[in-house]
């Protein structure tokens, strides 16, 4: 596959917005995948939140194996963040957000008392990649639409403040994608998962990486839903869908395209099972 890179230039000034934005906040929500939540996770994010207190919401969780999540959650505890898992779109969820953001600064607010300062709002920054479903939990905890959502990466373009409650502001900022993937592994699990354009891939080869991960975590799934056989190659596996799914061009051809799309699909909707595609370091 060819190098992933994808940093367009808004992402660049929104980086630089975030170093000034940063003073102004008591707390970093981060969104992960819950599915890759390292590959996910913005290595910048850490230079910049220096001295902040940190939330790592585990988006995505109902696509995720309950199992392996349960290992992220206690792994990014280790590390000293509060951590909770989260299906943003999913109702009720604001509750134990609410929660975890008074426990996260709780420090803050006792300072603030201690000084005279009442009832002044927390303020948190919700930061997160392209297509992670920043948008989707800003607007289902604030209880209506106040940020543009779509399922296409980089929705987001400017900054905005939400005020949430009495106790909570928000500010919304765009997506922001590393400008280098460092190891390519994270570039193909970010494009598995959909948090990068699909126009700039090649859908065969992706379909094949998932394929591959796949027969060796996950073994059975394929065989269980198109019938293939997981020991022939992931051209050959590619072929078997095509033949289940009828996925056909003219003179009865298989449609590889088709069919490693419907498998991407399939996968990015959980209609395989609830999969990770990675795990935490031992």
């Amino acid at each position: 596959m060819a190098n992933i890179q994808w940093y367009p230039g808004h992402m660049t000034k929104a980086k630089r917005q975030m170093q000034e934005d940063i003073k102004l906040i008591d707390l970093v929500i981060e969104l992960v995948d819950a599915r890759l939540p390292l590959s996910s996770k913005n290595p910048d994010i850490d230079a910049l939140a220096g001295g902040k207190a940190r939330l790592i919401l585990l988006n995505k969780a109902d696509l995720a194996s309950p199992e392996y999540t349960a290992d992220w959650e206690a792994w990014f505890k280790s590390k000293g963040y509060y951590v909770l898992k989260l299906d943003s779109r999913a109702r009720g969820g604001a509750k134990a957000v609410t929660a975890i953001v008074a426990q996260a600064c709780k420090e803050k607010i006792e300072r603030d008392r201690r000084r005279g300062i009442l009832n002044r709002p927390v303020r948190a920054m919700v930061v997160g990649i392209p297509n992670v479903g920043k948008s989707t939990f800003i607007n289902s905890y604030a209880g209506r639409a106040c940020a543009k959502t779509g399922n296409k990466p980089g929705v987001t373009k400017g900054k905005q403040w939400i005020r949430l409650s009495k106790t909570l502001e928000l500010l919304d900022t765009p997506g922001i994608l590393w400008p280098k993937f460092e190891d390519q592994s994270v570039g193909k699990k970010l494009a598995i998962a959909g948090s990068i354009k699909d126009e700039l891939l090649d859908i065969r080869e992706l379909a094949a990486d998932l394929t591959d991960l796949l027969v060796r975590y996950y073994p059975g799934t394929l065989s269980g839903r198109y019938g293939v056989d997981e020991t022939a190659s992931p051209a050959d596996i590619l072929y078997g869908i095509a033949e289940n799914r009828n996925c056909k061009l003219k003179g009865n051809e298989p449609d590889y395209d088709k069919a490693s799309k419907l498998l991407l699909d399939d996968f990015r909707s959980a209609r395989l099972g609830r999969i990770t595609l990675e795990f935490p370091p031992a």
